[in-house]
């Protein structure tokens, strides 16, 4: 058996195909070849076409099957991993009303930062877990007050992934970690939230109803099919936000386990078995894949804007006919702590972990007599992996008492520098492996069949590339590094 796995991203649409009964990947591809479009009529707004997204798939889904000559016949599962906190519209004809509103449009703000004074703060953040916010709520809240006439029209609002599932199904569904990322969803209560809908003037049946992460969803619509090539008999079993579905991808299910990414931006994804939130609204927190009444598991996810692209900074700007790898090089002859110099790396915009404040990279304690690029370039590598475990020190205090941290081996990930900083400060193993959302999208969806009886079954043949452990020499002088680095921020947070 095999099982199929989308990924759809703002920039592409993946696809991977697994077989189920090796547990390894066997195709894998992305179109189109530059990135997707995304259009700003207004600044600060953000729109894709979500038909487009499907007319990719599609292309995709054929040239897979196309070029790897896979029995169509033997795929009998999809899959379903999508960037998060869209906002899709359809007419009862399941027609798009509109463009989608995407993840990073931000029109919704005021409309969120309204809504949780309303409510109050603390009475919001104890049921929703995190301010309504920029998250889908708020946007159809948007749509509703600037563009009546298709509110009007509204059959049902949805996700991305769901929009995807409907096109491939023919029925519209959601799950209950989908409605948590668009805060929706009452943890007190275990239901939709009545405050929320009642303050926006939502009425629910616009919701599409919850059916399980892992289970059949829906079966392919035969015309769909035979348009991609597939059996009539393949079902939609799984679907889930990038984020959630990156972390399953890792393995990354139980308590004290954290997936975390390091490409220009940095995500950290930490699971913890209680209801709580962070005062502060620092992180959010969504119900993970595998929450259900009788076992919390909650997704913390940390977002820092300034990581990758930092280290861009640093080798467009000091290392000019340098290759990351020699960048590393260089580092590397420099002890931990980059002898005193701190790189807070917060350049890219607001900070949600800093309660959205912007207060721009610093570059501290450079000696011109002492320091080289060498110095910077360990120092950047080190700041960055700093906020990783600032924001997870956020993540302890809400319960998460951490165990392991996995990613895949790319991106910053390959620096020996980032992940041995990053593992002396939290003591934690750090584990790397090759897989991606769309595999893992594909694992759930054979999980979600049935074809595999249990989680420790489906990532049987999930293997370790590298595993990275503190390093007990260098954990003091790290921690050091560390406190200095923090006392920076403060001061920096400070500032008028």
């Amino acid at each position: 058996m095999y099982a199929l796995g989308y990924d759809i991203g703002s920039s592409s649409i993946k696809c991977a195909i697994i077989d189920c009964d090796k547990g390894v990947l066997v195709a894998r591809g992305a179109h189109p070849p530059v990135e997707m479009a995304i259009s700003s009529p207004r600044p600060g707004w953000a729109e894709q076409n979500p038909e487009q997204w499907w007319d990719f798939a599609k292309l995709l889904t054929q040239k897979l099957l196309r070029d790897t000559r896979i029995d169509a016949a033997a795929i009998a599962a999809i899959g379903i991993s999508y960037q998060m906190h869209g906002l899709v519209l359809v007419d009862r004809a399941q027609q798009v009303l509109r463009p989608a509103i995407i993840w990073c449009d931000s029109r919704a703000v005021e409309i969120g930062n309204q809504a949780f004074k309303q409510i109050g703060p603390e009475k919001a953040l104890q049921h929703l877990l995190n301010s309504p916010g920029n998250f889908t709520a708020s946007k159809l809240r948007w749509v509703q007050e600037h563009e009546p006439d298709i509110y009007k029209k509204i059959h049902k609002a949805m996700l991305p992934g769901d929009f995807i599932a409907m096109k491939l199904c023919g029925e519209i569904a959601t799950t209950v970690s989908g409605l948590s990322e668009g805060i929706f969803w009452d943890f007190q209560q275990g239901r939709l939230s009545e405050e929320l809908l009642s303050v926006y003037g939502i009425d629910p049946d616009l919701l599409a109803p919850a059916v399980p992460t892992f289970a059949v969803q829906g079966q392919i619509d035969p015309l769909v099919a035979r348009e991609l090539g597939l059996s009539d008999r393949v079902v939609v079993s799984y679907r889930a936000g990038d984020q959630p579905n990156n972390a399953f991808s890792l393995n990354v299910l139980n308590p004290g386990e954290i997936a975390a990414t390091a490409g220009t931006s940095g995500v950290v994804y930490g699971v913890i078995d209680q209801v709580r939130h962070d005062r502060d609204s620092r992180v959010n927190l969504f119900a993970h894949v595998n929450h259900s009444e009788t076992q919390t598991r909650l997704g913390v996810l940390l977002c820092i804007n300034g990581t990758g692209i930092l280290n861009a900074w640093m080798r467009k700007n000091f290392g000019a006919g340098l290759s990351y790898d020699e960048m590393n090089e260089l580092a590397a002859g420099v002890a931990a702590g980059a002898e005193g110099i701190s790189v807070l790396p917060f350049g890219n915009g607001a900070e949600r972990v800093l309660q959205n404040a912007n207060i721009g990279s610093h570059l501290l304690g450079i000696d011109f007599n002492r320091h080289s690029r060498a110095h910077l370039f360990r120092a950047a590598q080190e700041g960055i992996a700093f906020s990783f475990a600032y924001g997870i020190d956020i993540m302890k205090e809400m319960g998460l008492h951490i165990s392991a941290i996995r990613a895949g081996k790319t991106n910053l990930f390959l620096s020996p520098i980032f992940r041995e900083t990053l593992a002396n400060l939290t003591g934690a193993t750090i584990e790397l492996y090759d897989t991606d959302g769309a595999a893992g999208a594909a694992r759930g969806a054979a999980l979600g069949a049935g074809y595999y009886a249990s989680f420790a079954q489906a990532f049987t043949h999930l293997r370790v590339l590298e595993t990275i452990h503190p390093r007990r020499e260098l954990i003091e002088a790290t921690a050091a590094a560390y406190r200095c680095w923090q006392g920076h921020l403060q001061r920096a947070l400070q500032q008028p």
